[in-house]
């Protein structure tokens, strides 16, 4: 999940003292394959005073009527739309396709139609008050193909009935709603050609149970989770990947890690891929293992070999897969955090990369997350972060996990506690993590895409 908090002017008018308007958090959405096939953006809004019509305020609102005072509902939804359509946060959607919720007042509103209808569905809440404006106004946008999500949904209502001719994704709170209930739930609503989303997946038997009863998408984090060692393909034999990160940890010879590469032809083809896709073998093919490993460098494939575990083994493209994407996410994001922090170097982000990128590593190997980290020969502050949450880089890994669940306050109040750090930096840095990891195979500065 990555968050960006949208800057508006403040009533005073002076640049200099902007105040949040909202703070956006994606959480990602799965289709039947666990593969990414969207992000659900959670938005938190601030709430505004009533303001009299100002240039202070014409300059918040640029889009309001000059002289009408700003209504602070349409001030704030406005707001969310221009962070939806800001380049950043585009980025960060990977190319995949945004549900989010909207008021009543954004629906109302023809600023919405900034959002292209081909990028955004629009969540309808279930305890919305239905009346015949909104309707009408539903009908309208549907014209224009946009598209609706009918939400939180946990059992049949008069709001459900009014909405359903319009919603093309029925998203079902699988936690509450009544177990007996789903089966023919599924089954109605899959003969109306609905498409079923099954929010808060967070267990692999959630998972497995809603994709036996027909559920064609999934929001939540069970893939995330420690799982059998068969539940996950990797694209190279687990043994293989950790004898070369250990041979990494202690600054090998070139020849040293040309023995080890060529003990797997798979590992062989994918530093050549690296190599020649980068744009780091400058003027000419790279051609032989030897040439690919200088040409990249031992730090970049410390990092590619450490993303590597998470890659499944099917040929999937690096933005699709969802544990990678994730864990490179939070890497990047530890790293750009740390940075922030007094005195930290390049040793300590290297420390807090590595921190993020195997906090999931269970999710691959299954078993005890301990004796996991002990074969990597992790530092003691980095298994003491990854186990019990201590030190500086216990608290990055803390926020981020914040982030990953939309939790601002627990957010707020861990950078107190990693001050200079602030929510609204670390809404950036969430946000610019996100985009790294989802563009990476098409920039030189990140990582190339991985695939079999």
């Amino acid at each position: 999940m990555t968050t960006i908090a949208i800057e508006t002017l403040s009533q005073t008018g002076a640049a200099d003292n902007a105040q949040s308007l909202a703070s956006f958090a994606r959480q990602p959405i799965l289709n039947r394959d666990g593969m990414l096939c969207g992000y659900e953006i959670k938005v938190r809004a601030a709430a505004l005073p009533p303001v009299e019509a100002t240039d202070a305020s014409q300059a918040a609102d640029p889009d309001a009527l000059p002289g009408r005072a700003c209504d602070p509902a349409q001030q704030v939804a406005r707001g969310i739309i221009r962070g939806l359509v800001q380049g950043d946060v585009r980025g960060a959607l990977t190319g995949h396709v945004a549900y989010v919720d909207v008021s009543r007042e954004m629906l109302l509103d023809d600023f919405i139609l900034r959002l292209p209808a081909d990028r955004f569905m629009f969540e309808l809440s279930s305890a919305f008050e239905i009346d015949d404006e909104l309707i009408a106004r539903i009908v309208r946008l549907h014209g224009r193909r946009y598209r609706f999500v009918l939400d939180e949904v946990t059992q049949p209502n008069e709001t459900f009935a009014k909405l359903l001719p319009y919603a093309e994704v029925v998203k079902i709170d699988v936690a509450r709603a009544p177990r007996a209930l789903l089966p023919k739930l599924v089954s109605v609503l899959k003969s109306a050609g609905k498409l079923l989303l099954a929010s808060g997946i967070d267990a692999q038997p959630d998972f497995e149970a809603t994709h036996a009863l027909g559920f064609d998408r999934f929001q939540g984090y069970f893939f995330a989770r420690a799982q059998s060692s068969a539940s996950r393909r990797v694209s190279a034999p687990r043994h293989a990947l950790l004898n070369l990160l250990q041979l990494l940890a202690g600054d090998p010879t070139v020849a040293q890690l040309e023995a080890e590469l060529k003990l797997n032809p798979v590992l062989v083809m994918h530093l050549m891929k690296l190599a020649n896709s980068s744009g780091l073998a400058v003027g000419h093919k790279v051609t032989t293992l030897r040439d690919a490993i200088n040409a990249t460098g031992t730090d970049r494939i410390a990092r590619w070999t450490q993303l590597l575990l998470y890659a499944d083994g099917r040929k999937v493209a690096l933005e699709d897969d969802p544990l990678l994407q994730l864990a490179a996410t939070r890497a990047r994001f530890m790293e750009l955090a740390i940075e922030r922090l007094p005195e930290a170097g390049r040793d300590e982000a290297d420390a807090a990369f590595l921190t993020g990128v195997f906090s999931f590593v269970d999710a691959v190997f299954g078993g005890s997350l301990e004796s996991t980290l002990n074969v990597l020969t992790l530092s003691r502050p980095i298994q003491a972060a990854i186990l019990r949450r201590e030190g500086v880089l216990g608290g990055l890994l803390s926020v981020v996990e914040a982030l990953e669940c939309a939790q601002w306050e627990k957010v707020a109040a861990l950078c107190e506690r990693l001050q200079p750090l602030t929510l609204e930096e670390v809404a950036q840095m969430g946000l610019a993590a996100g985009a790294w990891a989802g563009v990476a195979d098409r920039s030189a500065e990140g990582l190339e895409r991985i695939e079999d």
